[in-house]
């Protein structure tokens, strides 16, 4: 066998595998949140997520990328357990249309297609306006280009007599039908698939084995069957990094389609047998008969059509002891989440889409956004703790205290690592070809990450003010201070809480005025107490040394009311105000 034909064909495979990724990610950009919203509203019930999955895989062209974006959703908190398993099982019957795409693909010379869909596309690139449809037209034009090479190279391998005498002999070994054959090529399409991180290129290759008589219908069977386990892997490793939720959607992911080929298993013969029926195949039909080529790759079409049918409609009437059997084999973390640093939205995939990043890095910002908030409850109770702490109980409440004070610097470095990890993230995103839309998203993104650490150094700059206050000789705060001070602290929290009521729900129903009266509140009570500080140290109610702390705390409370506006600019897209 010559190299360059090997070459070839792993040439084509790139291709292939090119195409459905280029034409499924430019799918998913045309398709933008609309996905989001129709996955979190078509989900009402078991039989509406299927048709969903459906759809939006048929739209998409990717059950992978289905799969992904709904195992991102049950991280997010965006879908239940229950109903990413029906989007998952309806995701298997869309995927099957990109295997009767390949079967046309083997009737007729498929890259007649290509040039003008390249000559077209490119026109349309170097039109912002209509650029993804160029994007999705290369998708298209590289996938038959891939797919009518990969035809061409099969055949042109078949008709080369030492080629076709080794691969024959080969596959000859394995042609009785026992169950350690049809084992072996069950196991060789899971890790061929598992490798290859695609279903739909190892669909092709068993298609055009077929179709050239080199492997037998039985076999080609079975490597389809072991594409469908394989395919599921990819999104049990993506969500070895998210959380309970996630890896059990992905685990029911693989459950439903091991489950499947158990019993198709049982019933194979019967099975296979309906399905020649269907497609008019008939098994002990000559690979030189006319129309043999495309009557092959029709049947295994058809097969993996009426697989993932019965398989989705046999198994959604048992979702819930599938929600149960997951849930039993995947435990929950047995970890702290809130002295846990790492993210626990944003997971490092295979095939992620701006669209699914973007939704990850908004809900890690979510989660940092109320990070900031508990750090700054803390910082209230370490005023509170350094308030009445004095003589013996001073003594017995320091452990508590310094307990507290770690807790804050603690968050303070959590703050610092969540900053730069999701921006990280955001700048590997950026590096992909993104619409002017979620450029905008993203630089908005930044802005929010840089204004919420800022957040997380004033709480931590408070409590250092307060722990040095404790720790120090100076006179304690008087009541009128303290109060004072809790004063402009709840005025602090209530901007904070405006802010995450902001950062969790939808922007258009947020008024933003809110936040800013309550920014005019602070800067005013902070010039009002700012002027009776001066009074109050002129009349010796306390010393200078204990009036600075008191003001170095008060202004730094409004600081931090500067950078919660920030952030809600940030989020709302409007221009930021001078301090």
């Amino acid at each position: 066998m010559s190299i360059w034909i090997i070459f070839k064909l792993l040439g084509s495979l790139a291709l292939l595998m090119f195409g459905m990724k280029a034409m499924s990610e430019a799918l998913q950009k045309m398709a933008g949140p609309q996905l989001r919203h129709v996955l979190g509203a078509m989900t009402t019930n078991r039989f509406t997520g299927a048709l969903t999955g459906m759809f939006v895989t048929a739209a998409v062209q990717s059950s992978t990328a289905t799969t992904l974006m709904t195992v991102s959703f049950v991280n997010a908190g965006l879908l239940t357990l229950v109903q990413a398993i029906s989007v998952i099982m309806g995701a298997h019957i869309g995927t099957t249309i990109t295997a009767w795409i390949m079967s046309l693909g083997m009737g007729f010379n498929i890259t007649d297609f290509v040039y003008p869909a390249f000559f077209i596309g490119i026109i349309l690139i170097y039109m912002k306006k209509r650029r993804i449809v160029g994007d999705f037209l290369f998708g298209v034009a590289f996938l038959f280009l891939g797919l009518g090479t990969l035809k061409e190279t099969g055949f042109s391998l078949v008709q080369d007599p030492e080629a076709n005498e080794a691969i024959s002999a080969f596959f000859s070994n394995f042609n009785e039908a026992t169950f350690w054959n049809s084992l072996l090529f069950l196991f060789m399409g899971t890790i061929l698939t598992l490798c290859v991180q695609s279903s739909a290129a190892i669909m092709a290759i068993t298609m055009m084995l077929c179709s050239t008589g080199v492997l037998h219908i039985d076999q080609g069977v079975m490597l389809v069957l072991g594409e469908n386990i394989g395919t599921t892997i990819t999104s049990n490793i993506v969500a070895l990094s998210a959380n309970t939720q996630a890896r059990r959607a992905a685990f029911a992911h693989m459950t439903t389609n091991v489950l499947g080929v158990c019993w198709v298993l049982i019933l194979l013969k019967p099975f296979f047998a309906m399905v020649c029926n269907l497609s008019g195949f008939d098994p002990a039909m000559s690979p030189d008969a006319p129309g043999f080529a495309i009557k092959a790759s029709v049947a295994l079409a058809t097969f993996h059509s009426a697989f993932n049918v019965s398989n989705t409609l046999l198994l959604i009437w048992f979702i819930p002891q599938i929600e149960k059997f997951v849930c039993w084999v995947i435990k929950p973390k047995k970890l702290d989440e809130e002295e846990d640093f790492k993210l626990h939205f944003i997971t490092s995939g295979i095939m992620k889409t701006p669209e699914l990043s973007v939704l990850e890095a908004h809900k890690e910002i979510e989660s940092f956004s109320e990070r900031m908030q508990r750090m700054f409850h803390m910082v209230r109770e370490l005023l509170t703790l350094s308030a009445t702490a004095t003589g013996k109980k001073k003594d017995n409440q320091a452990e508590e205290f310094n307990k507290l004070f770690s807790r804050i610097e603690k968050y303070e470095s959590i703050s610092d690592n969540m900053e730069l990890e999701i921006a990280n993230y955001l700048d590997q995103v950026s590096d992909a070809h993104l619409s002017d839309e979620t450029k905008a998203k993203i630089r908005a993104m930044l802005r929010e990450i840089s204004e919420l650490e800022s957040i997380g150094d004033s709480c931590y700059n408070m409590a250092r003010t307060i722990s040095r206050k404790y720790q120090g000789k100076e006179d304690h705060f008087n009541e009128a201070q303290y109060q004072h001070l809790h004063q402009m602290m709840e005025l602090t929290n209530n901007s904070l809480t405006l802010m995450n009521q902001l950062m969790t729900g939808r922007k258009e129903a947020f008024d933003v005025n809110r936040t800013f009266n309550t920014e005019n509140e602070i800067n005013n009570y902070r010039n009002q107490l700012k002027q009776q500080n001066i009074i109050d140290v002129n009349n010796h109610e306390y010393t200078y040394a204990v009036g600075t702390i008191y003001m170095d705390l008060v202004n730094e409370c409004e600081k931090l009311g500067d950078y919660v506006v920030n952030v809600v600019e940030a989020r709302m897209g409007t221009r930021q105000r001078e301090a």
